[in-house]
């Protein structure tokens, strides 16, 4: 098992979502790693949390990946916040992230929730993602 590329993953997501068209148009530069202080946008994308088992075999090192990306908005309903959701979908479906050590052998959604928070004056997507790393 190993835990040495998530760095390199995370890294990889961000740019990928940063620098996604789909998704800039519709949140432009507000995809955070750390959400800034201050005022923020309306509507944001962040990265959350992981979560990383081993899947090394005879040929190497390796692990699986399960990582949040979150999509949070104050607009009223669900439905603009569901599209943000897609775009991130879209920006890693097919996806082969260029990792600054190992590669990705697999990257696919695994689920999702919505919810609302902050007394119902916030809506947030908490999207799960699930990556097969190697360590070549």
């Amino acid at each position: 098992m190993t835990y040495a590329l998530s760095g390199a993953l995370q890294g990889a997501v961000y740019d990928l979502l940063q620098n996604d068209p789909g998704l800039t148009a519709l949140v432009g530069d507000a995809v955070y790693d750390a959400v800034p202080s201050g005022t923020l946008p309306e509507t944001y994308v962040r990265l959350g949390s992981e979560k990383a088992v081993g899947a090394s075999d005879r040929s190497g090192m390796g692990a699986e990946h399960r990582f949040t990306v979150t999509v949070i908005t104050t607009a009223p309903g669900f439905a603009f916040a569901k599209s943000v959701a897609a775009a991130v979908c879209d920006a890693l479906r097919d996806a082969a992230p260029v990792l600054s050590r190992g590669r990705v052998v697999d990257l696919y959604f695994h689920s999702a929730s919505a919810e609302r928070i902050d007394g119902g004056a916030t809506r947030q997507i908490d999207l799960q993602f699930r990556a097969l790393l190697a360590d070549e």
